[in-house]
């Protein structure tokens, strides 16, 4: 995909805005340099930098490097904190005080209190350094049960309304506030420039210019205006993430590789940078991206170069959860070369904490990493917990706003997030005005989504992918259908909520609800856009109810925008919802008129992201030959006449080139590792010899240098090998076609008794073939290339495929592996088909 830069005018407002401030030959040289320096506003204050130098000049290495050092809860104790006094800590999705999916918000306070007086505490380590709790508080404090959830930012990208933002991240930041906490990772600013990507959803526009205020306006909610309550007791500290270029990843993929020029890096992936860094935001989060094929953690060019240098960045820069990792030639718990790039925080969940302090101590003390380094990155830290009053401040539970849980999901906050649903609504069709609705109808409301609060608030809302909810986990909150039957029934009308669509009574209009499943990072990957690919369920529940000749509105949950022409077709009207989060009741605000007709809310919502026309191509505004379905900006409003007819192409023609997907050649290719398992036990390969139970496997030499794996199985149990991801592939495009598992093997030693080659789609998910029949017993080499229909036809979802390739039993076989792949180039030799 070509990238087209940016009219000049454009360009010429962007620097202009990040110059604000600056002298004339300040300005020359930022304008010729690409990346401008940033006026944030912050004042310099030289008693503050002699008080920090003061500080820094009293601690000990071991005490400096601790600050650097950033825990989870899951994997730290109140007695960790008080014998290394963490700089600061972190809860991931997921992780909740006391392991406690319910916890209160005075668990929550009483963790927070019980860390900090840990930290002040220096009867161990000797510091009385305050530590800080960072937190995920991405569309309100969603991991906190019964907290306001705002629409997703994809839905506010649609408001366009950066007033409305700032009340958002104000009172996203006084809810956070009651629990104790002192910094939120958010806002997310990256620019979207391919929809299949699993973070779409936390971005607001696939244009710069709508991210560039929104960053500014949320930083500003979130820690008060620089020159009024700036981190005052009702602002917490934020974060503008993740630095740089995370939204425009070839094919979308997740923590994959950007390749735009330098130019576009900053003109269209940094100008969140621009918004954010210029409102004051005191941290930034490093990339799990990489740029030409540096990982961003890596870049010293980017985190110091750039971003401390030219644009004059004073706060620290934290990294994602154990991005540092990635780099090559370092581990979780090994990593000088992050911190040599620029890299302040280290974010090290579970217990690769421990090692990484005590190498970073050492590589410290043996010249690896220059104290001068350690101490800029410690001075940064300390910066911003003085900016941010932590050394001032009350201890967690003490502050103004602690234990206030009346806050928390207050009518206040959800009558801004009720606001924030409506205007984030896009109608897309409307056939024939059937919107507004009359309240007084026969209503009947079906779909999945339609009575499933954690279905519409998406990833991370209280669990990391937002999934093992119901609606009871959402107190407060309030469901699509909710809204629906309180706006029908008060008007006098009539509701019937079927799943499925039946009824007893004909309805004057359907509702339907449907959409994607939570997800969040990795999870929601796709490399096709078309929705429900294969597995058309929501369609023919539009279609009966069609043919059944009743108007049908659709209410569409989605964290992109997706290929849905035939669900389209099926639509006499057809709202954009996005994830609108816990206040699900508002979208009845929008689609029924007031009893006398007249319009009660009228669509606002507008596309910030282009409407595909097909389910591969991914379009962009700005980029040459433009043409999506709905252009950037799109969106019906009650007195606008509809535009989409019910002629919508089908089928697009279009075939997607695919390459090969290697998955061991020579060596295991990311993001997949090869794990043994013999009963219930199970183990990661990690060195050229590994085993246990009942299996074992080791690295040789078939052509090159340990470019082969023997596998051996013992017999003693059921046993498998398995290449296996954190998060699925989606291989439905393979199947599509006729694509097949490439697998060469060789023989050693045969047993009377299956060999099975399977896939894994989840927990209870899986399919498997019995290959001992082809396989020749010769100690010779042999290709075999498996349909991969066969693994489909046995019920692996080819959608989501956590593991594609295993082999396991319970007899004594010996067999070495070679190259795997999946491929569409099908083999009509020594294939394994399953017809």
């Amino acid at each position: 995909m070509t990238i087209t830069k940016p009219r000049t005018l454009l360009v010429m407002m962007i620097a202009a805005m990040a110059m604000n401030g600056c002298s004339q030959s300040e300005q020359t040289a930022a304008t010729n340099d690409i990346w401008p320096m940033i006026k944030s506003g912050v004042k310099d204050d030289a008693n503050m930098e002699q008080k920090i130098a003061d500080l820094l000049g009293s601690m000990s290495l071991e005490q400096k490097i601790a600050q650097m050092i950033q825990p989870e809860i899951r994997d730290i104790t109140v007695e960790d904190m008080r014998q290394y006094g963490f700089g600061s800590y972190l809860n991931g999705g997921g992780a909740f005080p006391n392991n406690n999916k319910h916890a209160t918000a005075a668990d929550w306070i009483e963790l927070a209190e019980k860390m900090y007086q840990a930290s002040v505490d220096d009867s161990l380590d000797g510091s009385r350094i305050p530590t800080m709790w960072g937190t995920d508080a991405v569309h309100g404090h969603n991991n906190v049960i019964g907290a306001t959830l705002f629409p997703h930012n994809i839905g506010l990208g649609a408001a366009n309304n950066p007033q409305l933002i700032e009340k958002i991240a104000a009172a996203t930041a006084q809810e956070v506030m009651v629990t104790g906490i002192d910094w939120v990772f958010a806002p997310t600013v990256a620019v979207v420039r391919d929809d299949r990507w699993g973070r779409t959803y936390e971005g607001y526009s696939e244009d710069p210019q709508i991210v560039r205020d929104y960053s500014a306006a949320i930083v500003k909610g979130l820690q008060g205006a620089v020159d009024q309550d700036f981190l005052s007791d009702k602002r917490v500290i934020s974060t503008v993430k993740h630095f740089i270029g995370d939204g425009g990843t070839q094919g979308g993929d997740d923590q994959g590789n950007n390749i735009t020029s330098e130019a576009e890096l900053f003109t269209i992936h940094a100008q969140g940078y621009v918004g954010g860094l210029g409102a004051g935001a005191q941290t930034v989060m490093a990339s799990f991206n990489s740029w030409h094929g540096e990982k961003i953690h890596g870049s010293k060019y980017l985190l110091t170069d750039v971003l401390k240098g030219k644009m004059g960045f004073d706060g620290f820069v934290v990294g994602d959860w154990n991005g540092h990792g990635q780099i090559p030639g370092c581990t979780n718990g090994n990593c000088a070369q992050a911190a040599n790039a620029g890299l302040d925080v280290y974010m090290v969940p579970t217990d690769a904490w421990k090692p990484l302090y005590e190498n970073l101590i050492a590589q410290v003390n043996n010249g690896t990493i220059a104290q001068s380094r350690i101490d800029d990155a410690v001075t940064r830290i300390l910066r911003v917990k003085m900016r941010a009053g932590l050394f001032d401040k009350p201890s967690p539970a003490n502050r103004p706003l602690s234990g206030k849980t009346e806050v928390i999901g207050s009518a206040e906050h959800r009558k801004i997030a009720k606001q924030a649903v409506r205007e984030s609504l896009v109608l897309l069709k409307n056939k024939q005005q059937l919107l507004p609705l009359s309240p007084k109808a026969n209503v009947l409301v079906a779909g999945l989504g339609a009575d499933n609060i954690g279905m519409q608030s998406g990833g991370w809302s209280i669990t990391w992918q937002g999934t093992g909810n119901q609606n009871s986990d959402f107190p407060g909150g309030t469901s699509i259908l909710d809204g629906i039957e309180h706006t029908v029934k008060q008007a006098g009308g009539q509701v019937q909520h079927d799943l499925n669509g039946e009824f007893n009574t004909r309805p004057d209009v359907a509702i339907v609800v449907f959409g994607e499943q939570p997800y969040a990072e990795g999870n929601g990957d796709l490399d096709n856009l078309e929705y429900q690919r294969g597995n058309k369920t929501d369609l023919a529940l539009l279609r009966k109810l069609k043919q059944a000749g009743i108007p049908v509105v659709s209410l569409f949950i989605s964290g992109r925008p997706m290929w849905v022409n035939a669900e389209l077709n099926a639509s006499d009207a057809f709202v954009a919802t996005w994830l609108p989060g816990s206040e699900g009741d508002a979208i009845s605000d929008v689609l029924f008129a007031n009893v006398d007709g007249s319009v009660n809310h009228d669509f606002k919502g507008k596309l910030s992201f282009s409407w595909p026309n097909n389910p591969v191509d991914n379009e962009n505004r700005g980029d040459k030959d433009y043409s999506p379905l709905l252009p950037y900006g799109f969106g019906l409003t009650y007195s606008d006449k509809n535009t989409l007819q019910d002629d919508l192409v089908k089928q697009t023609g279009i075939s997607q080139q695919l390459d090969d997907l290697v998955l061991f050649e020579r060596a295991v290719k990311a993001p997949w590792s090869l794990h043994l398992q013999s009963g219930e036990q199970q183990k990661v390969m990690a060195s050229s010899r590994e085993s246990i139970g009942a299996v074992s496997v080791k690295t040789f030499d078939k052509d090159v240098q340990e470019d082969a794996r023997a596998i051996t199985f013992s017999g003693d149990e059921l046993a498998a090998v398995r290449l296996s991801a954190a998060f699925p592939s989606d291989l439905r495009s393979f199947v599509e076609k006729a694509g097949q598992l490439q697998m060469q093997i060789k023989v050693e030693q045969s047993a009377d008794a299956p060999l099975w080659l399977g896939m894994q789609c989840g927990d209870d998910c899986q399919g498997k073939l019995d290959i001992a029949q082809q396989l020749n017993a010769t100690n010779e080499w042999q290709t075999l290339n498996i349909d991969l229909r066969c693994f489909a036809q046995q019920g692996v979802n080819l959608g989501q495929v956590f593991s594609p390739w295993q082999l396991s039993t319970a007899a004594p076989w010996q067999v070495s592996i070679a190259k795997l792949n999946i491929t569409s180039e099908h083999v009509s030799t020594e294939v394994i088909s399953c017809q």
